[in-house]
């Protein structure tokens, strides 16, 4: 274990400093401290960017099949595949990640020389523009409950990419200081800055790790589908994608089974989604192979609203794969992390302040709790405060949210998101 006090200096280091300002020696001294960084693998928000990079590929050959005059880089009033949706989520779930570096940079600096203020600490990290108030109003919360100065900013600064402006209202701030307060205490270890690091790593992970799975499953589906279509010399249609493209762990009775409902009920009102009721014992991987043959009868289908329909319910089936199998797991591990706080109750803290940038569409977690009955009936809860993401019924239902919202305005998707930058990465020279 490395020492908790400082490494002796050697004689000429020490001649060295002799002749620095004192500022200079502050800022040397404070270099000399820092322990050496060692090699790195990428970064969670350097993975997520190959992420999103992949699906905007995905999302422009899939868009490509259902509408011949979508361009790559141009825009489609063809309703978009699941793969139009997904550089938008896997990009809202980097600023989430992006967050908790700024955090880690907080917390990192606090290691070095504790912050002044929050104000200190929030300048150290970079934060500023119309974020930072509410995130300083958090944070100052965060230590009227009794954190200390620098883990309540770097846990107000996990909110710093997302919608942070829900603190506004005051039920959302007290609501989510107790929560964080909570966490906090209940967190194993001594050290204030190691619970805080705790509660950070526990975010990021859960962010990445989902990213990686959503995207090898899904991303990977999507890339043999499209690579076996292409190897096709014939005209390629719902049926033969049926019979004759395979899925490992896919079943193909089960395939047709929820091929043939969604042509049955592609316009039913609302939409079929509740697919566990549907398919009972289904192995959801087989709503893949459905979704893909939904995916190729769409785009032959005789009208634009039967176009449409068979496209929503394919994006549908893949959600639910999506989030059932991949994302759930991850949300809720069967085997938690002895090194982490309760992924759930962090998500349930977390969840007032979503919010996924579609293009031009802006869907937040706010704006659907509005449109659901109040839970408790206690004028004094914020709706978005009663609803958790790691919650399946709770996330699955926001998520229907956004895709109906989205299909009022389809062509919004193709203003694709930026890739977003790692500060920690960036101050290594990465």
């Amino acid at each position: 274990m490395e020492s908790l006090f400082p490494r002796p200096i050697s004689a000429s280091r020490r001649f060295a400093f002799r002749s620095l300002s004192p500022v200079v020696w502050l800022l040397t001294w404070g270099l000399v401290m820092l322990p050496p960084r060692p090699a790195q693998a990428a970064t969670p928000l350097e993975d997520n960017r190959l992420i999103i990079e992949g699906y905007i590929q995905l999302a422009n050959e899939m868009q490509s099949l259902l509408d011949p005059a979508f361009q790559p880089g141009g825009s489609s009033l063809v309703r978009p595949t699941w793969y139009g949706f997904a550089p938008h989520a896997a990009h809202a779930g980097g600023k989430g990640m992006l967050g908790a570096a700024l955090a880690l940079r907080i917390i990192d600096a606090a290691r070095t020389w504790p912050s002044f203020s929050v104000g200190h600490a929030l300048d150290r990290a970079g934060i500023t523009g119309p974020a930072r108030a509410p995130i300083a109003s958090l944070a100052q919360e965060l230590t009227l409950q009794g954190l200390p100065t620098d883990v309540a900013a770097s846990l107000a600064a996990l909110l710093s990419a997302v919608n942070v402006q829900v603190m506004a209202d005051p039920r959302v701030l007290l609501t989510t200081a107790s929560r964080f307060a909570w966490i906090y205490w209940h967190t194993p270890g001594f050290w204030p800055l190691d619970k805080a690091k705790a509660i950070v790593r526990t975010f990021e992970r859960t962010l990445h790790e989902s990213n990686l799975a959503i995207f090898s499953d899904i991303g990977g589906a999507g890339r043999l589908y499209l690579t076996w279509r292409q190897a096709q010399t014939s005209a390629v249609t719902g049926e033969r994608v049926l019979t004759a493209f395979s899925i490992p762990g896919a079943n193909l009775a089960e395939a047709r089974l929820a091929y043939t409902y969604a042509r049955a009920h592609a316009h039913d009102t609302p939409r079929p989604y509740q697919m566990d009721q549907l398919f009972p014992g289904m192995a959801w991987k087989s709503l893949l192979l459905a979704a893909f043959a939904l995916y190729e009868e769409a785009r032959v289908a005789p009208t634009p609203a039967d176009r449409d329909a068979l496209i929503a319910m394919g994006t549908n089936y893949i959600a639910w794969r999506e989030q059932h199998d991949q994302a759930q797991p991850v949300f809720t591990p069967a085997s938690p992390r002895a090194d982490e706080v309760s992924r759930s109750a962090l998500l349930e803290i977390i969840s007032p302040a979503l919010r996924t940038e579609f293009g031009t569409t802006v869907w937040t977690y706010e704006a659907f709790a509005a449109t659901q009955p109040d839970r408790d009936g206690n004028p004094f809860t914020a709706p978005a405060t009663e609803y958790n993401w790691a919650f399946f019924p709770d996330r699955w239902a926001g998520i229907m949210h956004a895709f109906n919202q989205v299909y009022l305005q389809p062509a919004s998707v193709w203003v694709m998101p930026q890739p977003l930058e790692d500060p920690l990465a960036l101050l290594s020279g990465r």
